[in-house]
């Protein structure tokens, strides 16, 4: 089945920019079934990551049920490439793949405190997006008013908070019980030290004082979450415990940035909701990030260089079959 790919950008009217300036911005990339005429061709823009070939634009397949839709969620700093592999493998099982890029914890712009500290934004972008009207009607087709959300490092805490986890502490606040080793992330290292400035800025204080609010949205009906970081230690237990949503978790067992006892094993021990994987032979945290192209590797050799003897593919592929099956099963 050719994959159609399209790109598009839509708006938060709810809530504006880190500038102030205007509405937050949702940039979407969306991975789907296409009719089976179109013509897949590899993408031609420079990228870091080997991408699979897609037909652009391409319309989408009728099919005579509406598709299922699952949202993605990049991790820290990232964009919606580096879950490519995700988006294409569930669009050739038939399912349209809707990723964002987080406005402010994106590489597609340049990179913003405000939005690396305050990761509960990032779930009301998945909401917001799913309430928007202009991707579905660029892309056609029936689709499910229902949805399925996957997300990596802190894109899975994105699809925690989705699914009715509720934030105690922010992950470098002073209070946070759980002290991080680090200041900040490998993308912006002394971010803990921005917040006292911020906290005398208007729009970052208004974001920062929504963020035990609940962001539970009942239309997700199954959570997927790969690799998540150590930001789900800033989550309350108790609402982990009343989650009832049905969440797969699944890390690797070399992860050094999230250590898989440290973040995935005591996220699925506080939910009686969820499953675990940890995958097995020297699965970093970046392995859940695409293949490199030589430009990849040339600028971030650590992101791309994996144990002796993994195949990062046969890890995507297994973790894309996995993604499938749950989301199917959950229907």
């Amino acid at each position: 089945m050719p994959v159609g790919f399209r790109q598009g950008l839509s708006f938060d009217g709810n809530r504006t920019n880190w500038d102030g300036t205007g509405p937050r911005p949702l940039a979407w990339s969306a991975w789907y079934p296409a009719v089976d005429k179109a013509i897949e061709i590899p993408p031609s823009a420079p990228s870091w990551f080997k991408q699979k070939p897609v037909a652009l634009n391409a319309a989408i397949k009728i099919s005579p049920n509406p598709r299922p839709v699952v949202l993605l969620s990049h991790g820290s700093g990232g964009v919606v490439a580096g879950l490519e592999w995700l988006g294409h493998g569930l669009a050739q099982s038939g399912f349209v793949a809707l990723g964002v890029n987080h406005h402010g914890h994106t590489g597609t712009e340049p990179y913003r405190p405000e939005g690396f500290l305050c990761l509960w934004e990032r779930a009301s972008d998945l909401s917001a997006l799913l309430d928007a009207h202009d991707w579905k009607e660029a892309l056609g087709g029936a689709l499910e008013s229902r949805a399925y959300v996957a997300g990596f490092s802190a894109g899975a805490y994105t699809t925690m908070l989705v699914s009715g986890a509720r934030v105690g502490y922010s992950q470098f606040e002073p209070d946070n019980p759980h002290k991080s080793p680090i200041r900040g992330p490998r993308e912006f290292p002394d971010l803990a030290d921005h917040i006292p400035s911020l906290l005398r800025n208007r729009i970052f204080l208004e974001s920062w004082n929504r963020r035990r609010n609940s962001f539970k949205d009942d239309r997700f009906e199954a959570a997927l979450a790969i690799a998540p970081g150590r930001s789900v230690l800033g989550i309350t237990e108790e609402s982990l415990g009343q989650i009832k949503t049905p969440v797969h978790i699944i890390g690797g067992d070399a992860d050094a940035i999230a250590p898989a006892t440290e973040c995935c094993s005591w996220l699925h021990n506080k939910m009686r909701s969820s499953s675990l994987e940890i995958m097995q032979g020297g699965v970093g945290h970046y392995t859940f990030l695409p293949e490199p192209t030589p430009q990849g590797m040339k600028a971030e050799p650590a992101v791309f260089q994996d144990a002796v003897g993994l195949e990062r593919k046969s890890v995507h592929d297994h973790v894309a079959r996995t993604a499938v099956a749950f989301f199917n099963t959950s229907r």
